[in-house]
């Protein structure tokens, strides 16, 4: 048995300037800026959410712009293979970190591990 649930939207900003495109987010969704530099790397920045909604980072990538979604959970293998009976593809691995996917729709979303102390509300349980 494993657990998982929808944890981040994520803004994929092909941009040299992520405190531009934080700024142009924050104030289209209504939501203060968190973070400018999540993981010291400059790569991620964070906008506010509550506690029972999903997390909202904008991350700095080489690829086109896009969103994607984040799934966390309690045992990544699990649900990465969950996924793939489901028809999703694995695309790349993170080590030890997570798995970018693929759905069969062609949108990639990543399957990662907890990302907040509290695994919390609307949580799946799988068998």
């Amino acid at each position: 048995m494993h657990h998982s649930r929808l944890c981040a939207l994520v803004i994929d900003c092909k941009t040299d300037h992520l405190a531009e495109a934080a700024t142009f987010w924050s104030h289209a969704l209504g939501k203060s800026i968190v973070t400018l530099d999540e993981d010291g790397d400059g790569k991620y920045a964070r906008l506010a959410s509550a506690d029972d909604e999903p997390i909202i980072l904008l991350q700095r990538v080489e690829h086109d712009s896009r969103v994607h979604l984040d799934i966390e959970t309690d045992d990544i293998e699990a649900e990465v293979q969950r996924m793939e009976k489901l028809g999703a593809t694995r695309v790349h691995r993170v080590p030890n970190r997570w798995w970018v996917m693929q759905a069969p729709s062609g949108h990639r979303f990543c399957v990662v591990r907890p990302q907040r102390e509290r695994f919390g509300p609307h949580l799946n349980r799988w068998e």
